[in-house]
Order: C-alpha cells, then sequence, then structure tokens
C-alpha cells in the first residue's frame, strides 16, 4: 500500500464519520416536519421544527435566555469540577490501596443506586435555594461516573507488567505513576465526559424542584403555559450546551492521551530529541563505528592461521 493511501483513507472515515450523522439528523428533521405538516402529530403535543427555530432566534434576540444560560452552566461546571475532584481522589486511592477500595468502593456503589431526585427536595431545603443546592445536586449525579471509571482503569494493567516494571528497579510510586496512570487515563477522560453530561441533568433536575433562574425554570415555565415552541426551544439549546461540554473533554482527552496516536507519539518524540540536541548545544552525538571483526575461518593451501596470528608473524 502506497503513503498516499493512507491519509486518503483517514480522510474518508473522517467524512463518514461527520456525514452519517448529518444525514440521520436529516432524516429526522424531515420526519418531524411530515408528522407536523401532516397532522399525524397534534401541535399540542409536537410543535412544527421551523417554530422551533423561530422561538429559538427570538429568546437569544430578546435576550431572555442569556441569564438563565449562564446559571445553569454555572452549575453545571461547579458540580462536575467538584465531584471529578473528589471522585478522582477517592478512585486514586482506592487504586493505591486494597483495604482503602474495600472502604470507599460500597458506598460509591450506595450513593449511585440512590435516587437523586427523592433527595433533590432534602438537599434543597439543606442548602437553600441558590447556586449550592443545585451544584451539591450535579456533584452527587455525575460523581459515580467518573469515580468507577478511574478505579476500572487503575485495575486494569496486566499484573506481569507491574511486576516487570518494578524489577528493573521502579519503585511503587513510580510504576502507579508510569504504569497504571497511562493505561487507566483512555477510561479516566470517558468517566469524564459521562460525569459532565450527567452534571448537566442533575442542575436540572435540581433546577426542576426549586430554582429562581436557569433553563430548568424557563422549561418548566413554558411548558405550564404550553408554549411548547420555546419549551423546545431551550430544550434544543440545552442539547447543544451538553454536546459542546462532551466535545470539549473529547478534544482534551484526545491531546493529553497522545501516545494512543501514532502520528501525535512521533511528533512527541521529534520534539523530545530537538531538546535534547539543543541541551548538547545543537551538536549530535557521533554514531560508533563497529569494531572489524577478525575471520577465523580456516585459509585453503594447508594455512590454518587466522588474519590475526599472520599479522603477528609479519
Amino acid at each position: 500500500m502506497s503513503v498516499d493511501t493512507v491519509p486518503s483513507s483517514r480522510g474518508a472515515k473522517a467524512r463518514e464519520r461527520i456525514v452519517a450523522p448529518v444525514v440521520f439528523l436529516g432524516v429526522l428533521l424531515l420526519a418531524w416536519h411530515l408528522a407536523t405538516s401532516q397532522e399525524w402529530v397534534s401541535s399540542l403535543v409536537l410543535p412544527p421544527p421551523k417554530d422551533v427555530v423561530v422561538s429559538t432566534y427570538e429568546l437569544f434576540e430578546t435576550g431572555l435566555i442569556w441569564e438563565h444560560l449562564f446559571a445553569t452552566l454555572y452549575e453545571t461546571l461547579a458540580g462536575f469540577a467538584l465531584a471529578a475532584s473528589v471522585a478522582l481522589m477517592l478512585a486514586l486511592a482506592a487504586g493505591w490501596s486494597t483495604l482503602l477500595r474495600n472502604m470507599i468502593q460500597p458506598y460509591a456503589v450506595v450513593l449511585q443506586v440512590m435516587p437523586m431526585l427523592s433527595l433533590a427536595p432534602i438537599i434543597i431545603s439543606t442548602f437553600g435555594f441558590g447556586y449550592q443546592s443545585k451544584i451539591v445536586v450535579a456533584a452527587l449525579i455525575s460523581f459515580f461516573p467518573v469515580f468507577v471509571n478511574t478505579l476500572t482503569g487503575l485495575l486494569l494493567p496486566d499484573p506481569q507488567e507491574e511486576e516487570l516494571f518494578r524489577s528493573l528497579g521502579a519503585g511503587r510510586a513510580k510504576t502507579f505513576r508510569y504504569v497504571l496512570m497511562p493505561t487507566a487515563a483512555p477510561l479516566i477522560f470517558a468517566g469524564l465526559r459521562i460525569g459532565l453530561t450527567l452534571a448537566l441533568a442533575g442542575a436540572i433536575v435540581a433546577e426542576f424542584v426549586s430554582a429562581q433562574v436557569g433553563l430548568g425554570l424557563l422549561v418548566q415555565r413554558f411548558s405550564y403555559q404550553l408554549n411548547l415552541d420555546d419549551a423546545f426551544a431551550v430544550i434544543f439549546v440545552l442539547t447543544a450546551m451538553g454536546l459542546a461540554l462532551y466535545g470539549l473533554i473529547a478534544l482534551v482527552g484526545h491531546l493529553v492521551v497522545f501516545w494512543r496516536r501514532e502520528a501525535a507519539l512521533n511528533r512527541r518524540s521529534a520534539a523530545r530529541m530537538r531538546r535534547y540536541q539543543r541541551r548538547i548545544g545543537g551538536g549530535v552525538a557521533p554514531a560508533v563505528e563497529p569494531a572489524a571483526v577478525p575471520d577465523t575461518r580456516s585459509y585453503s593451501g594447508g594455512n590454518h592461521e587466522n588474519p590475526t596470528q599472520l599479522e603477528a608473524k609479519r
């Protein structure tokens, strides 16, 4: 296979990843338009897509949505930051020590199976009606995916690899840093992606229960008024926000976990080589030529002396 076919195949795969979702979205929009235009579904249940687009434009043009958008975004990011920091610390501790793992893991599972929707009123009555209660709900909902993915990644490496690394003189801390963490990094970022989207859902759930500002409050208010155009417009804004946050974490993971991509790994190796050459003054270490190995085979004509013995006689 020629070198030119490799970029072309990669470009074809990239186009396929983009074209396929766009085509599927077009099919969904067409089905939605037909369902409303042909009155297969009542407009009181599902508004036409054109009306939703107009409502979305009006929400941004009038400035009504900006305050609620920033409030929900703040609650989501703050709750996710709290959950991610606590979950990563507990998962690293559980991966380091079996005793800590047996202590922490059952309570993490209990926290996951506990219905957060039923706890939301208690949390709001405890932390108040401001941002704090929404941040706590978002953190509780997004905690478990980050914790379990990080712990699973830390327990994933082969024990033989750890034993080999330690046999080369690496201590437990270096083995944890250079063997366990690189192996766990892809799963950690997968947990962060899931946790961030769940943090958005947790913030919306808390706003449904009680809020003075937020996109969840707007959805609830428009739904009570049977203003489904604006309600669907806010839902699409929430969807776009979730996709943007998901894509941001995916991009960070793509840049951090560079060793899973051959091109990035080659660039990293070349950069390290350039730094090494600058450190030694721009010079390149001379190549050492291999020493000549004398031929010890017998010579014809009855002379069984090797070249070293002949040179000694001369």
